[in-house]
């Protein structure tokens, strides 16, 4: 049941994906409403697979790295799709729901079982932990597809080529308003989840060097954008570059750290 609806939700998370790029093909615009239908279900599938997963190992799937990285891959499917049902534009469905299916089937490989957690208070404080975190990182994906989208719409505005993304894309104002309040949502989410991170490894005195690395060095990359946005005057295209050149550093740091043999099954 966990592996067939993860499946069905990658399925769903590229079907949503190709649906959006129908522009690209002919000149009519996006269908929305099939896109955002599409995705939704994605959303629907993948949740019920990881309540299977809860009912079936008994606790959340913040532990292990295939259970973590699905809920990853449903969190920045969730976040995509409530920006799309607001916005009414499912542009960014280019770039983040292969995202989320990528995240899915990397799930899937590593495999959906969960690594060994503390019960209790111990293990409610790592839930929270992880889960704000993923959200944070989620967050920081979105303002990264956001913010490539715009480099890419831009660069073609300045050619004067106005084609398929010029007829396709949102506008930039649009791109630079997501990529900002996604910025400043995930910088919020991910500084609760490392002041939780703190408290648990002072609390329970269990350290871990490469999810503090990692997680300090997303911190400080969401931090930065988000200072730089609110005080330092940054423009569009400036926080375009710095948010996905930087969420980019951030995911080789992750696979750095993994095949460093960093990983100890849990978080990492």
């Amino acid at each position: 049941m966990i592996a067939i609806a993860h499946s069905l939700a990658i399925t769903l998370y590229l079907g949503a994906a190709a649906l959006a790029a129908a522009p690209f093909a002919r000149p009519l615009p996006a269908p929305v409403r099939s896109v955002t239908t599409v995705l939704g279900l994605g959303v629907v599938a993948h949740t019920a697979g990881l309540l299977a997963f809860v009912v079936t190992h008994g606790q959340a799937p913040v532990s292990g790295l295939g259970p973590a990285l699905s809920l990853a891959s449903l969190l920045v499917a969730v976040l995509l799709l409530a920006v799309e049902l607001i916005a009414r534009d499912v542009s960014l469905s280019l770039a983040a729901a292969p995202l989320a299916a990528a995240l899915a089937v990397v799930a899937n490989v590593a495999g959906l079982s969960p690594a060994g957690v503390a019960d209790g208070a111990q293990g409610a404080w790592l839930a929270a932990h992880v889960a704000l975190s993923f959200l944070g990182i989620a967050s920081f994906a979105t303002a990264a597809a956001a913010g490539v989208m715009y480099m890419v719409e831009r660069r073609e505005l300045k050619a004067r080529r106005f084609g398929a993304i010029f007829r396709f894309f949102p506008p930039l104002e649009t791109l630079d308003r997501v990529n900002h309040l996604a910025s400043l949502a995930g910088g919020i989410a991910l500084t609760l989840g490392v002041a939780i991170a703190i408290a648990y490894s002072v609390e329970f005195r269990t350290v871990n060097m490469p999810q503090i690395l990692w997680g300090a060095v997303a911190w400080i990359a969401l931090s930065v954008i988000a200072i730089g946005r609110a005080l330092g005057g940054w423009q569009a295209r400036r926080a375009a570059v710095v948010t996905s050149t930087s969420f980019a550093a951030v995911v080789l740091l992750y696979v750095a750290l993994r095949v460093a043999g960093a990983a100890d099954g849990g978080f990492l």
